[in-house]
């Protein structure tokens, strides 16, 4: 309720359903006490309501009269209330914020393999950044109601709330997502988030974020897939800055997410049926037709067969990282991907 009352519109939708309730006690006021025709009633509570001054249309007795004082005053009050609002939702940016939440609102219920970013923080935007250059489709969930003008104004899909309740991860239809990522900047938070995720999805892909090391196992056993712990990322990457600038240099030009990724790693699962099913590394030809390379091959038990020979067999089940220009990767993960 005080969520609702919050809004602008609602609250000058509430101050012109006051005022009719107002009118309409008034003209049946008028017709009981002062046995008034219903047309004369209707027509002395809104001279009264709007204070015009037109005078009384028939004498009014003692209650009559202390009817219309008290008519007359909270007619001025709940008039004001509404002409403030009016003017609020009119001239601000209310009327543009309301219908844009409203449409925001509206969009979800037609989610469908979409991912879903619970935290708009640093890391949060730094997520939502990624997925939006490579054009997959994703809601933000934040709790936070400060974010809201600026997810608005950039047309961000999202939705205020606290992602560790059943309900706020439903109406972004979490239990029709490809995934879900939790960078909430509390470890106990991502928990929650986690147990609430997996209990609405048993086959969602989850992936957390873990400010300390201790809370990865905690994640885990939660039912997140992945286990992100960004400080030792970072510290890995300071590394290898350090001791090896050139792979890191290589790094950053493929995990660079901007307006134009020259490069990128992908991956293409093989199910049965597949044409990469029974081919060799070689046989792919993937060098030649797309200038795509077969980085490394990883088995159904996650083990990784890296830099291929050129006559290994490629069996269902199997998963391709392969690199190489971005657009090549992208059509081939379109056309080959796993649903």
């Amino acid at each position: 309720m005080r969520g609702w009352l919050e809004d602008p519109l609602r609250q000058f939708q509430l101050s012109v359903g006051v005022l009719i309730l107002l009118v309409v006690v008034g003209t049946v006021g008028y017709h009981f006490i002062e046995r008034m025709r219903w047309i004369n009633s209707l027509y002395m509570t809104i001279i009264t309501v709007a204070t015009v001054g037109f005078g009384e249309i028939e004498p009014l007795t003692t209650t009559g009269r202390v009817f219309t004082m008290g008519l007359i005053v909270l007619g001025v009050g709940v008039g004001a209330w509404a002409a403030s609002n009016l003017v609020e939702v009119a001239l601000g940016q209310t009327l543009w914020t309301s219908v844009q939440r409203r449409k925001m609102k509206d969009s979800l219920s037609h989610l469908k393999d979409h991912y879903v970013v619970c935290g708009h923080g640093r890391l949060g935007t730094r997520i939502v950044r990624d997925l939006a250059a490579r054009g997959e489709t994703f809601v933000v969930v934040d709790n936070d109601p400060a974010q809201e003008e600026a997810l608005l104004a950039s047309q961000t899909p999202h939705l205020i709330g606290d992602a560790t309740e059943d309900d706020v991860l439903r109406r972004v239809r979490v239990d029709r997502a490809r995934g879900l990522v939790s960078a909430l900047d509390s470890d106990a938070n991502n928990v929650l988030t986690v147990l609430t995720a997996r209990e609405l999805s048993s086959k969602l892909l989850i992936v957390a974020r873990a400010n300390a090391e201790q809370s990865e196992s905690k994640l885990r056993r939660a039912g997140a897939d992945r286990v992100v712990t960004p400080d030792d990322i970072g510290g890995h990457r300071l590394a290898l800055a350090l001791l090896r600038p050139a792979v890191h240099d290589l790094f950053n030009e493929i995990f660079s997410f901007s307006v134009n990724i020259a490069v990128d790693v992908g991956q293409i699962v093989i199910p049965h049926g597949s044409p990469f099913a029974g081919q060799t590394v070689a046989g792919c030809d993937l060098r030649r037709m797309r200038n795509v390379s077969i980085l490394a091959i990883r088995g159904p038990e996650g083990d990784f067969a890296l830099n291929p020979d050129a006559q290994r067999v490629i069996r269902p089940g199997e998963t391709m990282i392969v690199i190489g220009p971005a657009e090549a990767i992208y059509e081939l993960e379109a056309l080959y991907g796993e649903e």
